[in-house]
């Protein structure tokens, strides 16, 4: 099956999670998680109407980036480490995975060096495993409220991502998405901001993070199949 074939196949599926939940489909961002896959496979999704392209580590998109020549915005999902900031600004629209006060401060150093801004969210490690990234809920004020400081970063919501059982069965990411979207709404109350995006949800358990409210979704063995 071709990319714009699953791509089809995608959108049903989130269509049908989004009429379970009674909400829009255009309030939900497909971002396309190419790891692994070749710039020739990003040209493809684009062609077929993808947007946003999710990268999990800098190296590769590094590699890649410079070979896709359709236009599209540019996420990093995967952990961010503090000597790497510089180049992360250099290639992505947006940070997903700020999970440290170490890296926000980093973040805003090349920022001001680059005379930029950067879209960030919050990773929320809500499944409480160890082997996950992400500051721990009880201290996501604490970050958000660092991160507030920092006039080159935009905090413009939260992501987390489900128990590695999830996979198996997708309802074990509900309460790990539950619980961002509650954290989200006392953010907002506590600080007085927005936070409009909610990052939750990959192919095992999307439609579980659309019917908790999730606004972006990071979908790629859907999509591309499995990784090369």
């Amino acid at each position: 099956m071709d990319v714009a074939s699953r791509l089809e196949r995608v959108r049903q599926r989130i269509a049908a999670a989004c009429d379970r939940a009674g909400r829009d489909p255009r309030a939900v961002t497909l971002v396309a998680v190419t790891k692994t896959h070749p710039a020739e496979v990003v040209e493809q999704a684009l062609r077929a109407g993808i947007t946003d392209v999710g990268e999990n580590r800098i190296q590769e998109a590094a590699a890649k980036k410079p070979q896709v020549s359709l236009p599209c915005r540019w996420h990093l999902v995967g952990h961010l480490q503090t000597n790497k900031a510089g180049r992360a600004l250099e290639m992505f629209d947006t940070i997903q995975s700020l999970d440290s006060g170490r890296l926000a401060d980093a973040l805003q150093r090349r920022c001001a060096e680059l005379n930029k801004t950067i879209d960030v969210l919050l990773e929320v490690n809500t499944s409480g495993e160890a082997s996950k990234f992400g500051v721990e809920p009880g201290a996501a004020a604490g970050l958000c409220a660092r991160v507030l400081e920092l006039d080159r970063l935009r905090l413009t919501g939260l992501m987390t991502i489900g128990p590695g059982w999830a996979i198996d069965d997708p309802e074990a990411s509900r309460p790990s998405f539950r619980r961002l979207r509650q954290l989200a709404a006392e953010l907002r109350a506590r600080f007085g901001i927005p936070l409009p995006r909610l990052s939750m949800g990959m192919t095992s358990d999307f439609e579980v993070g659309i019917e908790e409210g999730a606004t972006d979704i990071r979908v790629g063995t859907a999509l591309f199949g499995a990784r090369s």
